[in-house]
């Protein structure tokens, strides 16, 4: 097995160099970089990916998130085992830290929400922000780390990663989650973001990613809200479409059939 040992020299000039790209982004701080993993250390995680039927996947499937997790490390191979182990460590924590200037960041080994994430077409994920408390240590949640592995993604497949502001009038960013890219951004209850349409990708292709969280002991006092779970927001045409099928559910049939005449 091959084993991934980052360049920390490099790993902390990219952070220098765009810390302050990632701190003025709007609509909250965020940024995306390509091609920071040898293309050996992705290989070896595709190659080890877990299908549908060789890993205990959590199954989402309502209104706002038509997805699969994974978060135990049984369900892992070796080599990504190994890979997340290095996300979590020191020297890529130190990384963060620098980019993001948020200070004493504290991994999860618990991979709440987080580890492996997999979306069949049609699955998407609706506008929200993160749960804001860690459920287990009750850590705050401040960053949000995803590594996309997905191989010759076309623009017309979907997935993007939306990032909306905060009055959610529209996405400001759309990251497409191509092979070898991180996005990195940063958590409040209001770091709105989802992949709210459709995936619209071939029936043998799937947008898999690598999804880490972080946390501190506290947060800036201007961030502080109460204790929260996943908070979902409507868009303006989620609305509409909510409206006109509970109006559907209200209305019997044939008053239904008179209207639409």
């Amino acid at each position: 097995m091959i084993y991934y040992k980052p360049d920390t020299h490099q790993l902390q000039a990219i952070a220098k160099e765009q810390q302050e790209k990632y701190n003025s982004a709007a609509p909250f701080p965020h940024i995306y970089l390509d091609n920071i993993f040898p293309e050996q250390a992705l290989e070896a995680i595709l190659e080890e990916f877990p299908t549908t039927k060789t890993a205990n996947w959590q199954k989402f499937d309502n209104n706002r998130e038509v997805k699969l997790a994974a978060k135990n490390e049984q369900d892992f191979g070796d080599f990504t085992r190994h890979f997340i182990h290095m996300l979590n460590s020191r020297s890529f924590l130190d990384f963060l830290e620098t980019l993001t200037g948020i200070p004493g960041l504290i991994p999860d080994p618990y991979l709440e929400g987080g580890g492996l994430h997999m979306i069949k077409r049609g699955g998407m994920l609706k506008v929200h922000a993160d749960f804001n408390k860690h459920p287990t240590t009750g850590l705050d949640r401040r960053l949000n780390v995803l590594v996309y592995l997905n191989k010759e993604w076309e623009e017309s497949y979907g997935g993007h990663l939306e990032l909306w502001d905060k009055d959610m009038e529209k996405a400001m960013v759309k990251i497409l989650p191509v092979y070898n890219r991180m996005a990195i951004f940063s958590t409040t209850s209001h770091a709105y973001h989802g992949h709210p349409d459709p995936l619209t990708c071939p029936e043998n292709r799937t947008r898999r990613s690598i999804a880490l969280y972080y946390y501190t002991n506290g947060r800036p006092a201007e961030e502080v809200t109460a204790s929260h779970s996943t908070i979902f927001k409507l868009r303006k045409e989620d609305a509409k479409s909510s409206f006109k099928q509970r109006f559907k559910e209200w209305v019997p049939p044939v008053l239904m059939k008179a209207l639409s005449r």
